[in-house]
């Protein structure tokens, strides 16, 4: 039997819950009612006109206020900026369970199906990353970072192994300079030709060399682009003690672009891998490091630490009372690392910006 509405209950007898299966070229969406009855399910391409078709599908079964996206941060980013768009919340929905997918098999359509059934169940609840502010610029300009120092290493790498095997005169004309003098040195080298060993030697130094040297501008440049996109939206940020851009930039990553999503300190914790777990037993009475979470954000927050440890006395003083009380240095650092996520969450998620001071 069927019960009006009170006045102040919302209605959601219309409400119709989205599941999408994301992939490079199509995605697959299905529709759930309220009662969990699906009520269809259709391919659309990832385009700007394919987003508006779901959208418009879906709004024929009923009112859409919810949809589970899988792949949020890659084939499903695009989708995820388009209903944030239309204002409707996105819930990050992880895999299908193993086991569950064995039994009942594979498809996107049950795929999608399972995504939609996840929001509704309540299984799937984490907000997706809106992507579309100043963090998203950090994370392009981080992602070009790493990648430039990765090959920066690579060349240097092997400049020192073509300097190795190189002519005798060429090699001990290098010994004993710094890294920067050396490639400073080998930038230099003018080779008459490739003919020979020697000139082939000494062209692929200087090659390497010039490679290692514009690298080097272009980390240069992304660390002033991400230092100033920092102190553009959340300037107090780096003015706390051991925070560098570096470390800075791995936090924000972390909350997103919609850091308010985070319903307390403690949810930004776990989602740094530094809240503590329950490891009771028993007459045994203990909490366990975590090995969740965030491991980038998790490592920003112990080199924060170990640079308050090495400069900051009342961290030490701290480290040293909990050692005599019984903990592990271990343990301690994860009490520091918790402290300083307490610390930080107010600054990531009410970011002050300097432009509007």
């Amino acid at each position: 039997m069927s019960y009006p509405a009170s006045p102040g209950q919302h209605d959601t007898s219309g409400e119709v819950v989205l599941g999408v299966d994301t992939h490079k070229d199509v995605h697959v969406a299905a529709a759930l009612s309220i009662h969990g009855v699906l009520l269809g399910s259709q391919s659309f391409p990832t385009t700007a006109a394919g987003y508006r078709a779901m959208l418009c599908w879906a709004a024929t079964l009923g009112q859409v206020s919810r949809a589970g996206v899988e792949g949020t941060h890659s084939y499903g980013a695009a989708l995820t900026r388009h209903l944030h768009s239309a204002g409707i919340a996105v819930i990050e929905v992880s895999r299908p369970d193993r086991a569950q997918r064995r039994r009942r098999g594979k498809t996107d359509t049950i795929d999608a199906e399972a995504a939609a059934r996840a929001v509704l169940s309540g299984q799937a609840t984490a907000l997706a990353k809106t992507s579309d502010g100043h963090v998203e610029r950090i994370r392009l300009f981080k992602l070009a970072k790493t990648s430039a120092i990765k090959a920066r290493t690579q060349a240097i790498n092997q400049l020192k192994a073509v300097l190795i095997g190189a002519d005798t005169a060429l090699r001990d004309s290098m010994t004993g300079l710094s890294l920067p003098k050396l490639v400073r040195r080998c930038a230099d080298l003018d080779p008459s030709n490739a003919d020979d060993l020697v000139s082939a030697a000494a062209y692929t130094l200087r090659l390497l060399a010039r490679r290692v040297t514009e690298l080097t501008h272009e980390v240069d440049d992304l660390n002033r682009r991400i230092t100033d996109a920092i102190n553009a939206h959340t300037p107090e940020l780096l003015r706390r003690h051991g925070v560098g851009p570096d470390t800075a930039a791995a936090l924000l990553l972390a909350a997103g672009d919609n850091p308010r999503r985070l319903t307390s300190e403690a949810s930004f914790a776990a989602l740094c891998g530094v809240s503590p777990i329950e490891m009771s037993s028993g007459k045994t009475q203990r909490r366990r490091l975590n090995r969740g979470g965030d491991r980038h954000a998790n490592s920003a927050l112990y080199i924060i630490v170990l640079a308050r440890l090495r400069w900051d006395t009342r961290t030490r003083a701290y480290l040293d009372r909990r050692v005599s009380e019984g903990k592990t240095r271990r343990e301690a650092i994860r009490c520091l690392k918790r402290y300083v996520a307490r610390e930080l969450y107010e600054l990531i998620t009410q970011p002050t910006s300097s432009t509007a001071a």
